[in-house]
């Protein structure tokens, strides 16, 4: 049987048709649309929640997206371990959902920030990256106001801890400098999943790096990472 991911939509979604057209047209896998009224993800085995603006980002990115019916059932769903990735504005939902620890700011900035960066791998034995080095570098596009990954000292020595940073805003060189760190986060955190692997929040975005005539295929491996982990064809 083969398998099947799920894009979520909320009201504001503006990725969503991006990351349909990398499942389903680049990777060739069984894709399907998920309102965000909808609460049965019986037959879903990856659950993407793309970026754009939920809700208008009314009150703050991702507060109301938070309480739609579906959220419900992507708590359930990862809780019991099924893999989910939240990109851009899904990583805020995922904050603030619970499903991660920390929180989003404004840019330090506080400007709108939309360009390729370079993100650092930081560990290679998860599912997201299993086809992946540790210290690879990847250039991804960012398109975020509200990027700037704050967590307190306690919750940032805890994601040490038990190696939850999975990806780092770095230069084209791998390091950690001034400049790299785009929009200011705590530690140059680009990227984390929670203690049991099986969630990812990022905020660069990997399906628009997905073909050459775009720019970059970049993206294309953390996909090809989770395909091969879970067996999805």
């Amino acid at each position: 049987m083969s398998k099947k991911i799920g894009v979520i939509i909320f009201p504001g979604s503006n990725c969503d048709h991006d990351a349909y057209h990398a499942m389903k047209s680049v990777m060739g896998a069984e894709t399907e649309f998920l309102w965000h009224k909808e609460s049965d993800l019986s037959g879903i085995d990856l659950l993407l929640i793309p970026g754009g603006f939920s809700y208008g980002d009314y009150l703050r990115s991702g507060a109301i997206a938070r309480f739609s019916p579906i959220m419900n059932a992507v708590v359930d769903f990862a809780k019991k371990g099924g893999p989910v990735m939240g990109i851009c504005n899904g990583f805020q939902i995922l904050l603030e959902a619970g499903l991660l620890p920390g929180a989003m700011l404004h840019n330090e900035k506080l400007r709108f920030i939309c360009k390729d960066v370079h993100v650092r791998v930081e560990r290679s034995d998860s599912i997201f990256t299993s086809r992946l080095s540790k210290g690879d570098v990847l250039r991804l596009p960012v398109s975020h106001g509200e990027g700037n990954y704050f967590i307190d000292d306690a919750g940032l020595d805890s994601l040490k801890q038990n190696d939850q940073v999975l990806f780092r805003y770095t230069d084209a060189e791998g390091k950690i400098t001034e400049d790299s760190n785009i929009n200011g986060s705590v530690d140059s955190i680009a990227g984390i999943v929670n203690r049991q692997g099986n969630v990812l929040g990022m905020m660069p975005h990997p399906e628009r790096a997905m073909e050459k005539t775009l720019g970059s295929e970049d993206g294309k491996v953390l996909f090809e990472s989770l395909f091969s982990e879970l067996q999805i064809a």
